[in-house]
């Protein structure tokens, strides 16, 4: 399902496109996002700048959630209702950003069938080439249903 996540997500989302995200892996409420380093994405200290983190951090969180509920959007659509994010260290080269989901589907579907509009966290770590952590994002996520 990854292949199928990744391209659904660059297709929704031409700006992720636009910054040359990758996405790596999606499954199981988990993905993986890179972004190759780019002189024209860099910052004034020569990394990438704060707004292609942050665009990568929820992308992955996109991926992670649509790699659990790809097979909902025509009752509902996934949309990011909160984000924040913590610069860590100044990032440089290519950038990794791994996400994960801290809910599981059955709960977010139960709450989706009873009516409600279910939200959850998507917790990202944002790594350099090295591994070294440059900056975490948090996320939630909302399931809001789809008018008749």
């Amino acid at each position: 399902m990854s292949q199928d996540v990744g391209e659904l997500l660059l297709r929704s989302v031409p700006f992720a496109r636009t910054l040359g995200i990758v996405v790596e892996t999606a499954e199981d409420g988990r993905a993986i996002c890179r972004v190759p380093p780019r002189a024209d994405l860099a910052n004034h200290v020569g990394g990438p700048h704060a707004g292609v983190l942050f665009t990568l951090a929820e992308s992955a969180s996109g991926a992670a959630v649509l790699s659990l509920f790809a097979d909902q959007l025509e009752r509902a659509v996934p949309l990011p209702t909160t984000a924040t994010i913590a610069f860590r260290k100044i990032a440089t080269g290519e950038v990794r950003a791994s996400a994960r989901l801290a809910v599981s589907r059955e709960d977010v579907l139960a709450r989706l069938d009873a009516g409600e509009r279910p939200e959850f966290d998507v917790e990202v770590e944002i790594t350099n080439a090295d591994g070294a952590v440059v900056s975490t994002l948090a996320v939630t996520w909302t399931l809001r249903p789809n008018r008749p």
